[in-house]
């Protein structure tokens, strides 16, 4: 009898303690799935971050040299001259566009998707071949069994 009681105490205990402690280790683990993600994401934008302000200081001074140079009046005409087609007196501009040569340069480029589309078929190829050789072959072989067994009558 008290074999069967303390049995069924042992059975309460674990009726109860089990949900809670399977609910305790599936929230720890969820907590540290959740905190890894977040770790890993911030730690992306950390870095996205650093490559921002390194840009951004570049780019600071740029500006900067370019301030220095417009304060020269020498520098400021042949930038305008150059950048918005202005002429000194007696001058002349002809605009060429260099477009049609980026054009003919890239006449040759192919397009990934056909490089895709071309290996996806040659797959296919190889796979029928590979397929229509295996039925010939077994083509040949029934035909072998048919005349051996022929003979053997």
């Amino acid at each position: 009898m008290a074999h069967k009681k303390i049995a069924k105490t042992a059975k309460r205990r674990l009726t109860i303690l089990t949900p809670i402690v399977i609910l305790a280790v599936g929230y720890f683990a969820f907590t540290l799935i959740t905190t890894g993600v977040q770790l890993f994401q911030l730690n992306n934008e950390e870095k996205q971050l650093k490559e921002q302000l390194k840009d951004l200081k570049g780019q600071s001074e740029e500006l900067k040299t370019e301030i220095t140079k417009l304060q020269d009046k020498d520098y400021v005409a042949r930038y305008a001259r150059e950048n918005y087609l202005y002429t000194k007196d007696g001058e002349y501009v002809i605009k060429v566009d260099t477009e049609e040569e980026e054009k003919e340069d890239n006449k040759f480029v192919l397009d990934e998707s056909y490089i895709i589309y071309g290996a996806i078929g040659l797959g296919l190829f190889v796979i029928l071949y590979i397929i229509f050789k295996h039925r010939k072959k077994k083509k040949e072989k029934s035909l072998k069994q048919k005349k051996t067994s022929r003979k053997n009558r």
